[in-house]
């Protein structure tokens, strides 16, 4: 599926893999962004994945706003890469591997419209990159239930609290506790089979 996926976006025109060694960024949102940003920073290329938040209303954004459902963000991952590296359009796959485009505003445990799933492309090579990846996803999806994540305008991003970034690492045993408890690699296999395995279980 993923290699199905990523042959068949590289044979759209005027979607090439990127050759420019500068920095790029890009921008998802699947759910718990300790999560998101786990995943991310195991793919070879990518230089740091920083979590925050993005797609609200509000001027501003921290974790208490934003939890409480009413200023219209989600939870996202910044991703930092470098695009000699790898592409947007393989970053696109590592996102939909690590997320459940079937549920709207919700992720695994978590629920309510700060975790809903979507891409915040960065500019119109992004945008259109994006779209032929839902497309492509609504076309060839190993499962029945319809795809439901959102392309959404990217307006601004706001890094979240210093405590959230890499938490992962820094609170190891709290943060393995809840992915297992929210059941996410366990949905995540029954998506996506095999193609999950290095994501929801990086070494």
């Amino acid at each position: 599926m993923q290699k199905l996926l990523l042959a068949a976006l590289l044979a759209v025109p005027g979607l090439t893999m990127a050759q420019d060694s500068t920095e790029a960024r890009a921008v998802f949102a699947g759910g718990c962004f300790w999560c998101v940003e786990e995943a991310f920073e195991a793919v070879d290329g990518v230089n740091e994945a920083i979590s925050g938040y993005a797609g609200g209303t509000a001027d501003t954004a921290t974790y208490r706003k934003v939890i409480s459902g009413r200023t219209g963000h989600a939870e996202v991952v910044e991703v930092r890469y470098d695009p000699a590296v790898v592409s947007y359009e393989e970053l696109l796959e590592v996102f939909w591997l690590n997320i459940d485009p079937t549920t709207p505003d919700r992720q695994f445990c978590d629920r309510g419209s700060q975790y809903r799933s979507a891409i915040f492309p960065a500019n119109a090579e992004q945008q259109a990159a994006a779209e032929q990846s839902v497309a492509l996803l609504r076309e060839q999806k190993p499962f029945d239930a319809p795809v439901v994540t959102l392309i959404e305008p990217l307006d601004a991003f706001y890094p979240a609290e210093a405590y959230h970034q890499n938490y992962y690492r820094t609170n190891a045993l709290r943060y393995r506790s809840y992915k297992y408890g929210c059941g996410r690699p366990k949905r995540l296999e029954e998506l996506w089979g095999d193609a999950s395995e290095p994501y929801v279980r990086p070494e």
